[in-house]
Protein backbone atom coordinates (compact mmCIF):
# COMPACT_ATOMS: atom_id res chain seq x y z
CA UNK A 1 0.00 0.00 0.00
CA UNK A 2 1.08 3.57 -0.57
CA UNK A 3 1.32 6.16 2.18
CA UNK A 4 -2.26 7.18 1.33
CA UNK A 5 -3.50 3.59 1.30
CA UNK A 6 -4.00 3.21 -2.47
CA UNK A 7 -2.74 0.14 -4.29
CA UNK A 8 0.04 0.44 -6.83
CA UNK A 9 -1.89 0.09 -10.06
CA UNK A 10 0.92 1.21 -12.34
CA UNK A 11 3.25 -1.66 -13.18
CA UNK A 12 6.41 0.43 -13.06
CA UNK A 13 5.64 1.40 -9.43
CA UNK A 14 5.19 -2.15 -8.21
CA UNK A 15 8.64 -1.94 -6.61
CA UNK A 16 7.04 0.21 -3.92
CA UNK A 17 4.46 -2.43 -3.01
CA UNK A 18 4.73 -4.43 0.19
CA UNK A 19 5.35 -8.16 0.06
CA UNK A 20 1.86 -8.67 1.52
CA UNK A 21 0.24 -6.63 -1.26
CA UNK A 22 2.26 -8.38 -3.95
CA UNK A 23 1.39 -11.84 -2.63
CA UNK A 24 -2.29 -10.99 -2.32
CA UNK A 25 -2.62 -9.45 -5.77
CA UNK A 26 -0.64 -12.20 -7.47
CA UNK A 27 -2.80 -14.81 -5.75
CA UNK A 28 -5.93 -13.05 -7.03
CA UNK A 29 -4.54 -12.94 -10.55
CA UNK A 30 -4.53 -9.11 -10.62
CA UNK A 31 -0.82 -8.96 -11.44
CA UNK A 32 1.71 -11.53 -12.62
CA UNK A 33 4.99 -12.59 -11.09
CA UNK A 34 6.73 -11.32 -14.22
CA UNK A 35 5.25 -7.84 -13.81
CA UNK A 36 6.36 -7.60 -10.20
CA UNK A 37 9.83 -9.01 -10.77
CA UNK A 38 10.38 -6.86 -13.86
CA UNK A 39 9.45 -3.70 -11.92
CA UNK A 40 11.85 -4.59 -9.11
CA UNK A 41 14.65 -5.39 -11.54
CA UNK A 42 14.11 -2.05 -13.27
CA UNK A 43 14.30 -0.33 -9.90
CA UNK A 44 17.46 -2.27 -9.08
CA UNK A 45 19.11 -1.17 -12.31
CA UNK A 46 18.06 2.42 -11.64
CA UNK A 47 19.07 2.74 -7.97
CA UNK A 48 21.74 0.12 -7.34
CA UNK A 49 24.58 1.99 -9.12
CA UNK A 50 24.25 4.67 -6.42
CA UNK A 51 23.59 2.28 -3.50
CA UNK A 52 25.89 -0.67 -4.31
CA UNK A 53 23.57 -2.85 -2.26
CA UNK A 54 23.24 -5.73 -4.75
CA UNK A 55 26.62 -7.13 -5.81
CA UNK A 56 25.42 -10.14 -7.81
CA UNK A 57 22.67 -9.26 -10.30
CA UNK A 58 20.40 -12.25 -10.95
CA UNK A 59 17.97 -10.46 -13.29
CA UNK A 60 18.07 -13.06 -16.05
CA UNK A 61 17.52 -15.99 -13.71
CA UNK A 62 14.80 -14.08 -11.86
CA UNK A 63 12.80 -13.36 -14.99
CA UNK A 64 13.00 -17.00 -16.01
CA UNK A 65 11.80 -18.07 -12.56
CA UNK A 66 8.96 -15.53 -12.66
CA UNK A 67 7.86 -16.92 -16.02
CA UNK A 68 7.90 -20.45 -14.59
CA UNK A 69 5.82 -19.31 -11.63
CA UNK A 70 3.27 -17.69 -13.91
CA UNK A 71 2.95 -20.92 -15.88
CA UNK A 72 2.48 -22.86 -12.65
CA UNK A 73 -0.09 -20.34 -11.43
CA UNK A 74 -2.10 -20.72 -14.62
CA UNK A 75 -2.26 -24.49 -14.07
CA UNK A 76 -2.69 -24.81 -10.32
CA UNK A 77 -2.53 -21.46 -8.53
CA UNK A 78 0.20 -20.06 -6.27
CA UNK A 79 2.96 -22.39 -5.12
CA UNK A 80 3.08 -20.77 -1.68
CA UNK A 81 2.45 -17.60 0.34
CA UNK A 82 5.34 -15.71 -1.30
CA UNK A 83 4.43 -16.56 -4.92
CA UNK A 84 6.09 -13.93 -7.12
CA UNK A 85 7.53 -11.82 -4.30
CA UNK A 86 11.01 -10.51 -5.24
CA UNK A 87 13.70 -11.01 -2.60
CA UNK A 88 17.43 -10.54 -2.15
CA UNK A 89 19.88 -12.91 -0.45
CA UNK A 90 22.92 -11.81 1.54
CA UNK A 91 26.18 -12.94 -0.05
CA UNK A 92 27.36 -14.88 3.00
CA UNK A 93 24.95 -17.80 2.66
CA UNK A 94 24.90 -20.40 -0.08
CA UNK A 95 22.86 -20.15 -3.25
CA UNK A 96 23.51 -22.92 -5.73
CA UNK A 97 25.94 -21.93 -8.47
CA UNK A 98 26.77 -18.53 -6.93
CA UNK A 99 29.80 -17.40 -4.95
CA UNK A 100 29.66 -17.11 -1.16
CA UNK A 101 32.61 -14.75 -0.60
CA UNK A 102 31.51 -13.18 2.71
CA UNK A 103 33.17 -9.93 1.64
CA UNK A 104 36.59 -11.59 1.33
CA UNK A 105 38.60 -11.55 -1.89
CA UNK A 106 40.16 -14.92 -1.14
CA UNK A 107 36.68 -16.50 -1.17
CA UNK A 108 35.42 -14.86 -4.36
CA UNK A 109 35.50 -18.19 -6.22
CA UNK A 110 33.82 -20.25 -3.49
CA UNK A 111 30.83 -21.55 -5.47
CA UNK A 112 27.94 -23.07 -3.55
CA UNK A 113 27.02 -26.64 -4.51
CA UNK A 114 23.45 -26.23 -3.21
CA UNK A 115 21.11 -23.74 -1.57
CA UNK A 116 21.20 -23.09 2.15
CA UNK A 117 17.94 -24.15 3.82
CA UNK A 118 16.84 -20.55 4.35
CA UNK A 119 17.04 -19.92 0.60
CA UNK A 120 15.20 -23.19 0.01
CA UNK A 121 12.42 -22.13 2.36
CA UNK A 122 11.88 -18.79 0.62
CA UNK A 123 11.96 -20.37 -2.82
CA UNK A 124 9.59 -23.14 -1.80
CA UNK A 125 7.16 -20.43 -0.71
CA UNK A 126 7.33 -18.88 -4.20
CA UNK A 127 9.83 -16.05 -3.66
CA UNK A 128 12.02 -14.97 -6.60
CA UNK A 129 15.67 -14.08 -5.89
CA UNK A 130 16.66 -11.00 -7.93
CA UNK A 131 20.14 -10.45 -6.49
CA UNK A 132 22.67 -11.09 -3.75
CA UNK A 133 23.59 -8.31 -1.35
CA UNK A 134 26.81 -6.89 0.03
CA UNK A 135 28.40 -7.60 3.40
CA UNK A 136 31.62 -6.41 5.08
CA UNK A 137 34.73 -8.56 5.33
CA UNK A 138 33.90 -11.74 7.25
CA UNK A 139 30.49 -10.16 8.02
CA UNK A 140 32.20 -8.68 11.05
CA UNK A 141 31.56 -4.94 11.07
CA UNK A 142 28.71 -2.60 11.92
CA UNK A 143 29.01 -1.00 8.48
CA UNK A 144 29.15 -2.51 4.99
CA UNK A 145 32.27 -2.11 2.87
CA UNK A 146 34.93 -4.49 1.57
CA UNK A 147 37.81 -4.62 -0.94
CA UNK A 148 35.87 -7.08 -3.12
CA UNK A 149 32.75 -5.04 -3.85
CA UNK A 150 33.25 -1.67 -2.17
CA UNK A 151 30.95 0.42 -0.04
CA UNK A 152 27.18 0.11 0.32
CA UNK A 153 25.41 3.45 0.83
CA UNK A 154 22.57 4.40 3.14
CA UNK A 155 19.54 5.49 1.05
CA UNK A 156 18.84 8.41 3.40
CA UNK A 157 22.21 10.16 2.91
CA UNK A 158 25.82 9.45 2.01
CA UNK A 159 27.18 10.35 5.45
CA UNK A 160 25.41 7.66 7.43
CA UNK A 161 26.30 4.00 7.57
CA UNK A 162 23.87 1.52 6.03
CA UNK A 163 24.72 -0.69 8.99
CA UNK A 164 26.30 -4.09 9.03
CA UNK A 165 26.74 -6.73 8.42
CA UNK A 166 23.46 -6.96 6.46
CA UNK A 167 23.92 -3.41 5.16
CA UNK A 168 23.45 -4.48 1.55
CA UNK A 169 20.15 -6.11 2.52
CA UNK A 170 18.80 -3.05 4.35
CA UNK A 171 19.94 -0.60 1.68
CA UNK A 172 18.38 -2.75 -1.05
CA UNK A 173 14.96 -3.19 0.51
CA UNK A 174 14.71 0.44 1.63
CA UNK A 175 15.67 1.54 -1.90
CA UNK A 176 12.80 -0.49 -3.36
CA UNK A 177 15.00 -3.36 -4.56
CA UNK A 178 12.97 -6.41 -3.51
CA UNK A 179 10.19 -6.47 -0.93
CA UNK A 180 12.04 -8.89 1.39
CA UNK A 181 15.78 -8.90 2.13
CA UNK A 182 17.47 -11.88 3.71
CA UNK A 183 20.03 -11.11 6.39
CA UNK A 184 21.61 -12.76 9.40
CA UNK A 185 22.69 -11.74 12.88
CA UNK A 186 25.49 -12.91 15.17
CA UNK A 187 25.90 -9.67 17.11
CA UNK A 188 23.42 -7.25 15.56
CA UNK A 189 23.71 -7.78 11.82
CA UNK A 190 19.95 -7.62 11.22
CA UNK A 191 19.24 -4.93 13.79
CA UNK A 192 22.09 -2.50 13.13
CA UNK A 193 21.15 -2.16 9.43
CA UNK A 194 17.43 -1.94 10.18
CA UNK A 195 18.07 0.81 12.71
CA UNK A 196 20.41 2.70 10.37
CA UNK A 197 17.98 2.65 7.43
CA UNK A 198 14.57 2.73 9.12
CA UNK A 199 13.55 -0.82 8.24
CA UNK A 200 11.74 -3.43 10.32
CA UNK A 201 13.21 -6.73 11.46
CA UNK A 202 13.17 -9.36 14.15
CA UNK A 203 16.29 -11.26 15.13
CA UNK A 204 14.96 -14.78 15.63
CA UNK A 205 15.82 -16.67 18.77
CA UNK A 206 17.96 -19.78 19.00
CA UNK A 207 16.47 -22.69 17.06
CA UNK A 208 13.85 -20.70 15.16
CA UNK A 209 15.21 -20.57 11.57
CA UNK A 210 17.51 -23.05 9.80
CA UNK A 211 21.13 -22.30 9.01
CA UNK A 212 23.68 -24.32 7.05
CA UNK A 213 26.07 -23.61 4.19
CA UNK A 214 26.68 -26.67 1.97
CA UNK A 215 29.96 -25.05 0.88
CA UNK A 216 31.44 -25.12 4.39
CA UNK A 217 34.46 -27.33 5.03
CA UNK A 218 34.27 -27.25 8.84
CA UNK A 219 31.67 -26.66 11.52
CA UNK A 220 31.46 -23.27 13.21
CA UNK A 221 32.41 -22.76 16.85
CA UNK A 222 29.79 -23.67 19.43
CA UNK A 223 29.04 -20.05 20.36
CA UNK A 224 28.64 -19.06 16.72
CA UNK A 225 26.24 -21.97 16.30
CA UNK A 226 23.97 -20.77 19.13
CA UNK A 227 24.20 -17.02 18.54
CA UNK A 228 24.05 -16.63 14.74
CA UNK A 229 20.56 -16.67 13.20
CA UNK A 230 18.99 -16.16 9.77
CA UNK A 231 16.21 -13.62 9.25
CA UNK A 232 14.79 -10.87 7.06
CA UNK A 233 14.73 -7.10 6.80
CA UNK A 234 11.63 -5.48 5.31
CA UNK A 235 10.07 -2.06 4.90
CA UNK A 236 6.99 -2.99 6.93
CA UNK A 237 6.35 -5.19 9.95
CA UNK A 238 3.63 -7.17 8.19
CA UNK A 239 6.16 -8.21 5.54
CA UNK A 240 8.59 -9.46 8.20
CA UNK A 241 5.76 -11.56 9.60
CA UNK A 242 4.81 -12.91 6.17
CA UNK A 243 8.40 -13.85 5.31
CA UNK A 244 9.14 -15.43 8.69
CA UNK A 245 6.11 -17.70 8.50
CA UNK A 246 7.78 -19.40 5.53
CA UNK A 247 11.37 -19.01 6.75
CA UNK A 248 10.79 -21.12 9.87
CA UNK A 249 10.06 -24.28 7.86
CA UNK A 250 12.04 -27.10 9.43
CA UNK A 251 15.32 -28.36 7.94
CA UNK A 252 17.18 -31.40 9.28
CA UNK A 253 20.41 -29.76 8.10
CA UNK A 254 20.37 -27.54 11.20
CA UNK A 255 20.83 -29.55 14.43
CA UNK A 256 19.70 -26.57 16.53
CA UNK A 257 16.40 -25.84 14.78
CA UNK A 258 13.22 -26.70 16.67
CA UNK A 259 10.09 -27.33 14.55
CA UNK A 260 7.79 -24.92 16.36
CA UNK A 261 4.64 -23.29 14.94
CA UNK A 262 4.94 -19.60 14.15
CA UNK A 263 1.99 -18.49 16.26
CA UNK A 264 2.18 -19.04 20.02
CA UNK A 265 -0.60 -19.14 22.58
CA UNK A 266 -2.63 -16.00 23.11
CA UNK A 267 -1.94 -14.16 26.36
CA UNK A 268 -4.93 -13.42 28.56
CA UNK A 269 -5.37 -9.80 29.58
CA UNK A 270 -3.00 -6.92 28.80
CA UNK A 271 0.51 -8.06 27.87
CA UNK A 272 3.06 -6.71 30.32
CA UNK A 273 5.96 -4.82 28.74
CA UNK A 274 9.03 -3.98 30.76
CA UNK A 275 10.75 -0.75 29.80
CA UNK A 276 14.33 0.39 30.39
CA UNK A 277 16.41 3.36 29.32
CA UNK A 278 19.47 2.39 31.39
CA UNK A 279 22.75 3.36 29.70
CA UNK A 280 25.31 2.23 32.30
CA UNK A 281 27.03 5.60 32.34
CA UNK A 282 26.97 6.33 28.60
CA UNK A 283 25.10 9.32 27.21
CA UNK A 284 21.65 8.70 25.70
CA UNK A 285 21.00 10.90 22.70
CA UNK A 286 17.76 12.95 23.08
CA UNK A 287 16.53 11.59 19.74
CA UNK A 288 16.79 8.02 21.06
CA UNK A 289 15.14 9.03 24.32
CA UNK A 290 12.28 10.56 22.31
CA UNK A 291 11.97 7.36 20.26
CA UNK A 292 11.70 5.29 23.44
CA UNK A 293 9.04 7.63 24.83
CA UNK A 294 7.06 7.41 21.58
CA UNK A 295 7.30 3.61 21.49
CA UNK A 296 6.32 3.36 25.13
CA UNK A 297 3.24 5.53 24.63
CA UNK A 298 2.27 3.71 21.42
CA UNK A 299 2.35 0.40 23.25
CA UNK A 300 0.35 1.76 26.16
CA UNK A 301 -2.27 3.21 23.80
CA UNK A 302 -2.46 -0.17 22.03
CA UNK A 303 -3.43 -1.85 25.30
CA UNK A 304 -0.07 -3.10 26.57
CA UNK A 305 0.72 -2.66 30.27
CA UNK A 306 4.06 -0.84 30.17
CA UNK A 307 6.13 -0.60 33.32
CA UNK A 308 9.64 0.73 33.91
CA UNK A 309 11.83 -2.06 35.25
CA UNK A 310 15.40 -2.92 36.12
CA UNK A 311 16.90 -5.62 33.93
CA UNK A 312 19.95 -7.79 34.57
CA UNK A 313 23.14 -5.85 33.82
CA UNK A 314 23.07 -5.55 30.03
CA UNK A 315 26.50 -3.96 29.78
CA UNK A 316 28.01 -6.89 31.69
CA UNK A 317 26.20 -9.43 29.50
CA UNK A 318 27.18 -7.58 26.33
CA UNK A 319 30.78 -7.51 27.49
CA UNK A 320 30.70 -11.24 28.13
CA UNK A 321 29.23 -11.74 24.67
CA UNK A 322 32.00 -9.89 22.82
CA UNK A 323 34.86 -11.33 24.85
CA UNK A 324 33.54 -14.87 24.40
CA UNK A 325 32.82 -14.51 20.70
CA UNK A 326 36.19 -12.88 20.03
CA UNK A 327 37.91 -15.65 21.96
CA UNK A 328 36.24 -18.35 19.92
CA UNK A 329 36.66 -16.51 16.62
CA UNK A 330 40.32 -15.73 17.18
CA UNK A 331 41.01 -19.35 18.18
CA UNK A 332 39.24 -20.90 15.18
CA UNK A 333 39.58 -18.22 12.49
CA UNK A 334 42.32 -15.89 13.64
CA UNK A 335 44.99 -17.27 11.32
CA UNK A 336 42.68 -17.14 8.29
CA UNK A 337 41.61 -13.57 9.11
CA UNK A 338 45.20 -12.41 9.45
CA UNK A 339 46.16 -14.12 6.19
CA UNK A 340 43.32 -12.77 4.05
CA UNK A 341 41.87 -9.58 5.60
CA UNK A 342 42.64 -6.10 4.32
CA UNK A 343 45.07 -3.91 6.25
CA UNK A 344 42.22 -1.65 7.42
CA UNK A 345 40.23 -4.59 8.70
CA UNK A 346 43.23 -6.01 10.55
CA UNK A 347 43.74 -2.68 12.32
CA UNK A 348 40.06 -2.67 13.27
CA UNK A 349 40.23 -6.30 14.38
CA UNK A 350 43.18 -5.54 16.65
CA UNK A 351 41.22 -2.64 18.16
CA UNK A 352 38.29 -4.96 18.80
CA UNK A 353 40.53 -7.44 20.60
CA UNK A 354 41.91 -4.62 22.75
CA UNK A 355 38.43 -3.26 23.56
CA UNK A 356 37.01 -6.68 24.42
CA UNK A 357 40.00 -8.88 25.35
CA UNK A 358 39.21 -12.41 24.17
CA UNK A 359 38.69 -15.17 26.69
CA UNK A 360 41.14 -17.98 26.05
CA UNK A 361 41.66 -21.51 27.29
CA UNK A 362 39.97 -22.28 30.60
CA UNK A 363 38.61 -18.73 30.79
CA UNK A 364 36.75 -19.31 27.53
CA UNK A 365 35.26 -22.55 28.88
CA UNK A 366 34.19 -20.72 32.04
CA UNK A 367 32.54 -18.00 29.96
CA UNK A 368 30.55 -20.63 28.06
CA UNK A 369 29.36 -21.94 31.41
CA UNK A 370 28.43 -18.49 32.78
CA UNK A 371 26.22 -17.90 29.76
CA UNK A 372 23.55 -20.15 31.27
CA UNK A 373 23.27 -17.89 34.31
CA UNK A 374 22.62 -14.83 32.17
CA UNK A 375 20.00 -16.69 30.16
CA UNK A 376 18.30 -17.94 33.32
CA UNK A 377 17.95 -14.43 34.76
CA UNK A 378 16.42 -13.14 31.54
CA UNK A 379 14.07 -16.10 31.20
CA UNK A 380 12.82 -15.38 34.72
CA UNK A 381 12.32 -11.71 33.83
CA UNK A 382 10.45 -12.59 30.65
CA UNK A 383 8.17 -14.91 32.60
CA UNK A 384 6.84 -11.76 34.31
CA UNK A 385 7.27 -9.35 31.39
CA UNK A 386 6.85 -11.24 28.09
CA UNK A 387 8.17 -8.21 26.20
CA UNK A 388 10.89 -5.69 27.12
CA UNK A 389 11.38 -2.34 25.35
CA UNK A 390 15.02 -1.18 25.30
CA UNK A 391 17.28 1.21 23.43
CA UNK A 392 19.27 -0.35 20.62
CA UNK A 393 21.87 2.25 19.71
CA UNK A 394 22.45 5.04 22.20
CA UNK A 395 22.70 7.55 19.34
CA UNK A 396 20.50 7.70 16.22
CA UNK A 397 23.18 6.28 13.92
CA UNK A 398 26.85 6.74 13.05
CA UNK A 399 29.07 7.80 10.19
CA UNK A 400 29.79 5.21 7.50
CA UNK A 401 33.39 4.43 8.50
CA UNK A 402 33.14 5.41 12.16
CA UNK A 403 34.41 2.01 13.32
CA UNK A 404 37.60 2.53 11.28
CA UNK A 405 38.36 5.86 13.00
CA UNK A 406 40.89 4.44 15.44
CA UNK A 407 40.13 2.74 18.70
CA UNK A 408 37.67 5.47 19.71
CA UNK A 409 35.62 4.84 16.59
CA UNK A 410 35.60 1.08 17.13
CA UNK A 411 34.49 1.60 20.73
CA UNK A 412 31.31 3.36 19.56
CA UNK A 413 29.99 -0.03 18.47
CA UNK A 414 32.03 -2.49 20.52
CA UNK A 415 31.39 -0.83 23.88
CA UNK A 416 28.00 0.79 23.27
CA UNK A 417 26.34 -2.03 21.35
CA UNK A 418 25.60 -4.08 24.46
CA UNK A 419 21.83 -4.05 23.96
CA UNK A 420 22.48 -5.85 20.68
CA UNK A 421 25.28 -8.29 21.53
CA UNK A 422 23.62 -9.50 24.73
CA UNK A 423 20.52 -10.76 22.92
CA UNK A 424 22.59 -12.93 20.57
CA UNK A 425 24.63 -14.25 23.47
CA UNK A 426 21.46 -15.40 25.25
CA UNK A 427 19.70 -16.64 22.12
CA UNK A 428 16.67 -14.41 22.71
CA UNK A 429 14.55 -12.94 19.90
CA UNK A 430 14.59 -9.16 19.51
CA UNK A 431 12.83 -6.89 17.04
CA UNK A 432 13.78 -3.45 15.79
CA UNK A 433 11.39 -0.77 14.60
CA UNK A 434 11.77 2.97 13.86
CA UNK A 435 10.14 5.08 16.55
CA UNK A 436 11.38 8.56 15.65
CA UNK A 437 12.51 10.62 12.67
CA UNK A 438 15.29 13.03 13.57
CA UNK A 439 17.37 15.34 11.42
CA UNK A 440 16.55 13.42 8.26
CA UNK A 441 17.27 9.96 9.67
CA UNK A 442 15.11 7.28 11.34
CA UNK A 443 15.72 6.29 14.95
CA UNK A 444 15.06 2.71 16.03
CA UNK A 445 14.24 0.94 19.29
CA UNK A 446 14.43 -2.72 20.33
CA UNK A 447 11.70 -5.02 21.66
CA UNK A 448 12.87 -8.27 23.27
CA UNK A 449 10.61 -11.28 23.75
CA UNK A 450 10.35 -14.83 25.02
CA UNK A 451 11.79 -17.71 23.04
CA UNK A 452 9.69 -18.69 20.03
CA UNK A 453 7.51 -15.58 20.49
CA UNK A 454 8.74 -13.56 17.54
CA UNK A 455 5.04 -13.26 16.71
CA UNK A 456 4.42 -11.25 19.90
CA UNK A 457 7.45 -9.07 19.22
CA UNK A 458 6.19 -8.22 15.74
CA UNK A 459 2.71 -7.44 17.08
CA UNK A 460 4.30 -4.91 19.43
CA UNK A 461 6.50 -3.52 16.65
CA UNK A 462 3.38 -3.07 14.54
CA UNK A 463 1.78 -1.02 17.31
CA UNK A 464 4.79 1.34 17.20
CA UNK A 465 4.75 1.41 13.39
CA UNK A 466 1.07 2.38 13.45
CA UNK A 467 1.99 5.43 15.52
CA UNK A 468 5.18 6.48 13.71
CA UNK A 469 4.45 5.33 10.15
CA UNK A 470 6.41 3.30 7.62
CA UNK A 471 9.74 5.06 7.11
CA UNK A 472 10.03 3.92 3.50
CA UNK A 473 7.03 6.07 2.63
CA UNK A 474 9.04 9.14 3.67
CA UNK A 475 11.99 7.91 1.67
CA UNK A 476 10.01 7.20 -1.51
CA UNK A 477 8.25 10.56 -1.27
CA UNK A 478 11.66 12.23 -1.65
CA UNK A 479 11.97 10.64 -5.11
Amino acid sequence: MTATGASYKTADLLWQASACEIAERVAKGEISAREVVEANIARMHDRNPAMNAVVDDLSEEAMAEAARLDETFARSGPVGPLHGVPVTIKENIDQKGRATPNGVKALKDLIAPADSPFVTNLRNAGAVVIGRTNTPEFSFRGTTDNPLHGRTFNPWNDWASAGGSSGGASSAVMSGIGAIAHGNDIGGSLRFPATCTGAATVKPGLGRTPAYNPSQTAERGILAQVTSVQGVICREVRDVRLAMQSAVAYSPQDPWQVPMPWEGQKVDGPIKVGFTRETYGFDLDPAVDAALATARQALADAGYAVEEIETPDMFKIGREATRTLFGETDALMGDFIRAHASADFLTYWDHCLEIAPPYRGDDLLAAYARRAGHVRKWMQLLADYPLVLTPFLLSPTYAHARDYEGRVGAEEIMLRGFYSFSMNFMGLPAGNIPANYNDGLPVGVQIVGQRFREDMILDACEAVESRVGVMAHRLFARG
